[in-house]
């Protein structure tokens, strides 16, 4: 008999870190023998036949949440997974009417926690309590730290899957994007894979650039920015460009792939993040990373692979200074280090051993 999951968030289908997590969730849990299908406000990508968009979940939303839509699109699932939107409540009717709906439905339910509210300074003073303390819920974090502060406010069900990749991934176009984006044969490109908002840390990573620069002002710098701006930082970031002292690109590559192969080195100054894509990401890109010591960072490189750090130039210069065989050296012990702990491979089974350990043996 199939055992049906719903997956249900603000929005689904992008290239936002959520929409990229909950994809591979379903890929996993198709894998486990499951049916998946999608309920948001907003779905990004080619539809499919069976998702259900309701507007009043979205992060915009001014409708109010269509409930009976809601009840009708989980009325046969077996398996919830409630991505992030339980957990940061940016959308505070939408939160209220999932929680009640999934406890009304009587599934078992993951809450997938890649934020949790006391983590935002905007939203560590809510009214009431998030995330809900469901009976019976199971609480996915996608780092150590945050199932350790669920556990500490007394919070049950918790437990750590952290992101996988493919660590093997089709390699992109360089030399089309490259001439897309109007970057010259020799120039260096920095990418920074951010939208550009508070926590991304954008001056950050224009001061490492610029600091490299300085260092080495016979290459020809190009920073690039994925963007765009969110979160009311427009007007942050026109402020930014407008005294940079170097070249900046802003604008998304056709896919990932492309964007990382496009590039010579990769910037991600964030300050917080709940995992941090980028650092493996680029590893399987086999591009060296800089990134700012965020507090999650220490989980990734306890793993044993290496990033450069953006408060420490010296090392940047030193490895571009390298000969080509001791950097693809570099980046063959990083993606060896990479793959005993973050391949895709492994999350089907990390997420049937979570559900085990929690008791969700029989469906």
């Amino acid at each position: 008999m199939a055992r049906n999951a719903v997956t249900i968030s603000f929005r689904l289908g992008g290239d936002d870190g959520v929409s990229v997590e909950a994809r591979k969730w379903e890929a996993a849990l198709r894998e486990l023998g499951f049916s998946t299908r999608r309920v948001a406000g907003e779905i990004e990508d080619t539809p499919r036949p069976d998702d259900v968009v309701i507007a009043g979940l979205g992060l915009g939303a001014e409708d109010a949440v269509d409930e009976h839509a809601l009840r009708a699109a989980l009325a046969d699932a077996d398996l919830v997974i409630v991505e992030n939107l339980c957990s940061l409540p940016l959308n505070v009717a939408a939160a209220e009417a999932v929680q009640q709906a999934v406890e009304e439905r009587n599934a078992r339910i993951v809450y997938r926690h890649h934020d949790l509210p006391w983590q935002r300074r905007r939203l560590a003073h809510l009214e009431r309590e998030w995330p809900p303390r469901t009976p019976g819920a199971l609480h996915a974090t996608i780092n150590l730290r945050s199932r350790r502060e669920l556990e500490a406010r007394g919070y049950e069900g918790a437990t750590t899957i952290h992101n996988y990749f493919d660590l093997d991934p089709e390699p992109g176009d360089r030399a089309s994007t490259r001439n897309a984006f109007g970057f010259a044969d020799d120039d260096f490109v920095l990418f920074q894979p951010a939208r550009a908002i508070e926590r991304k840390n954008v001056p950050g990573g224009l001061r490492f650039a610029q600091r490299l620069q300085s260092l080495l002002p016979d290459i020809g710098f190009r920073y690039w920015l994925s963007g765009p701006a969110e979160d009311s930082y427009e007007s942050t970031l026109e402020r930014l460009l407008e005294r940079a002292t170097l070249p900046v690109t802003l604008g998304r590559a056709a896919t990932a792939a492309d964007a990382y192969a496009a590039s010579d080195l990769v910037v991600f100054p964030s300050t917080w993040e709940g995992f941090g894509n980028p650092v493996i990401e680029s590893i399987a890109a086999r591009r060296a990373c800089a990134t700012h010591p965020y507090p999650v960072l220490s989980e990734i490189l306890a793993t044993g692979v290496r990033t450069f750090s953006t408060e420490r130039v010296e090392p940047v210069v030193k490895f571009l200074a390298e000969p080509p065989d001791v950097r693809e050296r570099f980046f063959e012990v990083n993606l060896q280090r990479a793959r005993l702990s973050f391949s895709i491979d492994e999350l089907p089974a990390a997420i049937d051993e979570a559900f085990a350990k929690h008791g969700w043996i029989a469906w």
